[in-house]
C-alpha cells in the first residue's frame, strides 16, 4: 500500500498536535482539543483545505494508553489508515535531536511515517469483549494493590501504636478492605461473565489453564497481551516480548555481561510467568522433569 500523504499527531491529555506531509511537500500545523467531535472536524478540514484523499494519507501516531482512544475511534469510525507506533522506535529513528515540543514532535512522527511507510502496521481494531477485558483486568489490578497496601500497613505498625487507637485504626481500615473486596468480586464477576459468553476467548482460556502451574490471573494476562494469540506471529515474539528470552552483549572480543533479557520486556507479564514457573516445579510431573535436566546441563536456575 503506497500513501501520498501523512499525518503526524502527538498526542496529550488535553490537546493533539497535527503536523501534515502532502505530495506536494506541503506542510500544515495544526493544535486540537482531544475530544472527538473537534478532532474529527479538525482532520476532515486538513483533507478538504488540501484537496488529498483519505484513502491516500496515512494518520500516525505514537502509543499513548487511554489518551489516544478518541483519535482511535475517529479513524475506525471514518475509515483513516491509522498506524501506532511506540514511541521508543521513532525516537531511535530520529538520529541525534535537539530540543522537543508537541509542535516539533507532531513533524517528526509525520516524517517517521513518511521514511518508513514500508514498515506501515495498519491498526486493525480488536472485538470489543477483548478490549473490555483489558480494561477489567486492569482495574483488577489496581483494587488489589490497594488491599495489599492496607493489609501491609496494617501489619507493619501494629505494635508500634497505642493498643486503643490501633484497634480503631483497624477496625477503619477494615471497612475499606471489605469494601475494595467487593468490588473486586464484581469485577471478577464481569471477567467471567466474558470468559462464558465468548467461546474463542474461553477455549483458549481453558487450554492455558490446563497446564501445570498456570492459574487464571497468567492465562488471561497471556490472552491479553497477546490480544487471544493474533498479535504476534510466533512463539520467539512472545518470548521477547515476555522478558523470557535472554540476548547476548558482545562486541569484537568483549562480552559486557552475562546473556540477560531486554529492559524493554513486558516487566508485569515475566514477572508472573516466573511465579507460574516457580508454581509448576513444585509439583512432580513434565515441566519438573524439564527444569531439572537443563540444570543439569548447567543452564542458570
Amino acid at each position: 500500500m503506497m500513501f501520498k500523504n501523512y499525518i503526524g499527531i502527538d498526542i496529550s491529555k488535553n490537546t493533539l498536535d497535527i503536523a501534515l506531509m502532502t505530495s506536494e511537500g506541503e506542510l500544515a500545523e495544526v493544535n486540537c482539543l482531544n475530544d472527538r467531535v473537534i478532532l474529527n472536524k479538525c482532520l476532515n478540514t486538513l483533507l478538504k483545505d488540501y484537496k488529498i484523499k483519505k484513502e491516500e494519507t496515512l494518520v500516525c501516531a505514537e502509543h499513548t494508553g487511554h489518551f489516544g482512544n478518541k483519535l482511535i475511534d475517529i479513524c475506525e469510525n471514518n475509515q483513516f489508515n491509522l498506524w501506532m507506533e511506540s514511541a521508543y522506535t521513532i525516537i531511535r529513528s530520529q538520529g541525534l535531536t535537539r530540543g522537543k515540543n508537541d509542535k516539533v514532535d507532531a513533524i517528526r512522527i509525520a516524517e517517521y511515517a513518511r521514511r518508513f511507510e514500508d514498515k506501515v502496521v495498519l491498526w486493525e481494531a480488536e472485538h470489543v469483549d477483548l478490549t473490555l477485558l483489558k480494561r477489567l483486568y486492569s482495574e483488577r489490578e489496581l483494587i488489589v494493590k490497594d488491599i495489599a497496601k492496607y493489609k501491609s500497613q496494617l501489619k507493619q505498625e501494629e505494635g508500634f501504636h497505642t493498643q486503643s487507637y490501633f484497634k480503631q485504626k483497624k477496625k477503619r481500615i477494615g471497612k475499606l478492605m471489605k469494601y475494595n473486596d467487593q468490588v473486586l468480586q464484581e469485577v471478577e464477576k464481569e471477567i467471567d461473565n466474558i470468559l462464558n459468553h465468548n467461546a474463542e476467548i474461553k477455549n483458549n482460556f481453558e487450554i492455558i489453564t490446563s497446564i501445570s502451574g498456570v492459574g487464571k490471573q497468567t492465562a488471561l494476562i497471556t490472552i491479553i497481551s497477546t490480544s487471544n494469540f493474533k498479535k504476534f506471529q510466533n512463539p520467539r515474539q512472545f518470548a521477547c516480548h515476555a522478558g523470557c528470552a535472554p540476548f547476548k552483549y558482545e562486541s569484537g572480543t568483549s562480552r559486557t555481561s552475562r546473556n540477560k533479557v531486554s529492559n524493554r520486556a513486558n516487566k508485569d507479564i515475566k514477572k508472573i510467568f516466573h511465579m507460574a514457573a516457580l508454581s509448576s516445579l513444585r509439583t512432580k510431573g513434565e515441566m519438573k522433569q524439564y527444569f531439572d535436566r537443563k540444570v543439569a546441563e548447567g543452564k542458570i536456575k
